[in-house]
Order: C-alpha cells, then sequence, then structure tokens
C-alpha cells in the first residue's frame, strides 16, 4: 500500500535487503536437537545455543510433564502479583546452589535481566565502564540507567585500566559490565584481569555468564572457570542455551538479588513463565552436576569441529568456546553461503549488521554434544565445497 504511513519502513527494508541485512526465518518441524527437521529437509543443526543437547532430553520433558499434570500450564500472572509454585522456590535455590552465591532469583528472559536490572543499580552521578562487544541487552539496559556510561575496546586490559583511571575520582559508583563469553566471536571475557582492576579503583562488576552456563567451569559458567564465585557482585545467566529450557538468572548475595527483584520492571511487569519451565530448568541444572562428562565431550567436539574449519582455510576469528564462527565480511555473500549450506543439509546462519559490524558478517556455528563425528565430517566437507565454489577459501 504505496499510501500507508507505515510504508516507508517497507522500503527501508528492501534498502536492508540490497544490503544482505535481512533474516532468513526457517521452520523447525521436529524438536531443537542436533539432527532436526527444518522446511522438510533432514538437517545438521549448527544455529542453536543448545550446547548440551538438553533442549530435547527426556528427563527435561518429564520434569515439565509432571509439572503441568500438579499445577497447571499458566503462571496467573506476573509472580510479584499473583506469587509461584514450590517449583519456583526450588529453581532459585538451585540457582544459588550452581552459582555458588547466597542466593538466586529466575527471570523471564536472559534479555530482562539486562534490560530489567541495569537501569535501576546506578544512579546520575553513577558510571557503567562496558566492553564495547557486549550484547545489545546489556546496551539497551545500560541506555536505560540515568548514569553515565563509557566504552572500553573489546577485552583490552589496558584500554579499561585506563578507563577506570579516568572516571574513578568524578563517579560516585562504578559498575565494570562485560559478557562472559562474547556471542557473536566465541572469545572469553578476561575476568580475572577485570576484577582485579575493579577491585584496585573500587568498582563493581556485572557478568553475563548467557554463553558460559553449561560450557565453562565445568558446566558452571566462568565465574567458576576463574574461581570467582563469591567476588563478583552481578553473575547473570541463561536457562535457554546449554541448560535446554528458557528464561533468565541471577545470582549474588542476597540483598542483591532482594533488590533486583523489587526493581527490575521486566520482572514486576511480565507475566511469569509456565511451572513446566521452571521444573525443567532446575532439572538441567541437575544434570549439568550430575553428568560432567557432557561438559568434556562438548569441548572434544568443538577443537576437532575448529581444527577442521581451519584446515580448509576459514578464519574461525577469536573463537575459544563451542562457537565457532566461519568469517566471511559480505553479507550478501555470508547470506549465500548459509543458503547453501542449507541446501546441502547444513542448518548454519548467517550473522550480518546490526549483529556485527558491516564487513564483518559470518556464519555462526554452535556446536552441540550430541553432533557425530560423521555429523562435522558431514558439515565440514560442505564448507569446503561451498566456500571453494564462492571463494571465501
Amino acid at each position: 500500500m504505496t499510501d500507508s504511513k507505515t510504508a516507508y519502513l517497507g522500503e527501508e527494508v528492501e534498502r536492508m535487503e540490497e544490503r544482505g541485512e535481512t533474516w532468513t526465518l526457517r521452520q523447525l518441524e521436529t524438536a531443537s536437537k542436533p539432527d532436526p527437521v527444518v522446511e522438510g529437509k533432514d538437517v545438521i543443526m549448527l544455529a542453536s545455543n543448545n550446547y548440551l543437547d538438553l533442549a530435547n532430553d527426556p528427563r527435561l520433558r518429564e520434569a515439565a510433564s509432571d509439572a503441568i499434570a500438579e499445577f497447571g500450564v499458566g503462571a496467573g500472572s506476573d509472580w510479584s502479583i499473583a506469587g509461584y509454585t514450590e517449583l519456583q522456590a526450588e529453581l532459585h535455590d538451585a540457582i544459588a546452589a550452581f552459582k555458588g552465591t547466597e542466593a538466586g532469583v529466575s527471570y523471564q528472559t536472559g534479555f530482562a535481566v539486562n534490560a530489567g536490572l541495569l537501569p535501576q543499580i546506578l544512579e546520575e552521578g553513577d558510571v557503567y565502564v562496558s566492553d564495547e562487544l557486549n550484547h545489545g541487552s546489556i546496551i539497551d539496559g545500560i541506555r536505560l540507567s540515568p548514569a553515565d556510561s563509557v566504552v572500553y575496546e573489546h577485552s583490552d586490559m589496558g584500554d579499561l585500566e585506563d578507563t577506570l583511571r579516568a572516571v574513578h575520582d568524578d563517579y560516585e559508583r562504578i559498575v565494570v559490565v562485560t559478557d562472559g563469553v562474547f556471542s557473536m566471536d566465541g572469545d572469553v571475557a578476561k575476568l580475572d584481569a577485570i576484577h582485579d582492576l575493579a577491585e584496585e579503583y573500587g568498582a563493581m562488576t556485572y557478568v553475563d555468564d548467557c554463553h558460559g552456563e553449561g560450557v565453562l567451569g565445568d558446566g558452571h559458567g566462568i565465574t567458576a572457570e576463574f574461581g570467582l564465585e563469591e567476588e563478583i557482585d552481578f553473575q547473570m545467566g541463561s536457562f535457554s542455551k546449554a541448560c535446554g529450557g528458557f528464561g533468565g538468572m541471577l545470582a549474588g548475595d542476597e540483598h542483591v538479588v532482594e533488590f533486583a527483584y523489587n526493581t527490575s520492571r521486566t520482572w514486576l511487569l511480565s507475566a511469569g513463565y509456565p511451572p513446566a519451565v521452571a521444573a525443567a530448568n532446575r532439572r538441567a541444572l541437575e544434570i549439568i552436576e550430575e553428568e560432567p562428562s557432557r561438559v568434556r565431550e562438548l569441548w572434544e567436539k568443538r577443537d576437532y569441529f575448529q581444527s577442521g574449519l581451519e584446515s580448509i582455510g576459514f578464519d574461525t576469528g577469536n573463537s575459544e568456546t563451542p562457537i565457532v564462527p566461519a568469517m566471511v565480511g559480505d553479507s550478501n555473500k555470508a547470506k549465500r553461503l548459509a543458503s547453501r549450506l542449507f541446501e546441502e543439509g547444513v542448518f548454519a546462519m548467517s550473522i550480518v549488521y546490526p549483529m556485527v559490524p558491516r564487513g564483518e558478517a559470518r556464519i555462526r556455528n554452535q556446536v552441540n554434544v550430541g553432533l557425530s563425528e560423521e555429523d562435522l565430517d558431514e558439515a565440514l566437507g560442505a564448507y569446503e565445497r561451498l566456500g571453494r565454489e564462492l571463494d571465501i577459501v
């Protein structure tokens, strides 16, 4: 409709398509698993955050089913208004035990933790010091805060120290915020150095561990990896990735958690997730505790896949985790590679602006412990053929 008041949005979509900056949405026809059916095609899944292959685990399904039988489907309303079941209370205790803190609380999503809590922690006259490649939910949360913010160069501890030195005398409170695992590149924050610098300059620390749980620290996340469970002031994370469930989490001192759920609008003004989700989330934490071999096997398969990509000639960037990018550069070429991979039975999505800077488009591969060596070899074979076909390698 050319006379529509919103026609300009359609015109912008057309410009985005020309630049290769739109998303191709794919429809799953099975559960999310290493070998799903997507739009009628059997594929190898390399586009999922389901690192530990728990999203379709029968034990999580059973926990969810039992919860539905006892407590029904919906939460009724916001947790703050309608209350929540014993399953949610048990989950909060499990979060604290899993993260090694005094207390824990679940949020509706990981995004909701950052977008809800970061606006509340600091006030006017305070400042956030944020890594330049932090997740968009961190950026949005900081934008909603009355505090100032400054950005330091990605994982550059010299620049972080310079920044802390510059702001130290001008602000009442400082919070250093970082992703634990950076979701587009797969590299790991230097959390030990960040903590030491924060201590030196009297700053608090806030880490987004959404891609660290189930992956780092024998599955417990980046604070366990660095032995900083009791030192990091705000630990947020996700059940929607390696845990195979849904939702976000926050762990910290008791007063931190109480402050969080009493002030975060995303927590207070959003409906709680269903009891079945709480039950499945708790079961996932138990499985990660009970089966550390899952994490070890994940790393073995990650190393195998990354070395295979690099031997073909692909640049895997700064990857240190099961997030293994295949760098392409041009957005349209990255989208073409993703499309051709799908045609050959490999589901791996192109990541383009604004998720990454222009000129740094890539295919983001995420290794799943449920993938066999044969699956990985088949995917690598497709990468080799198509990388040459598209003049990438």
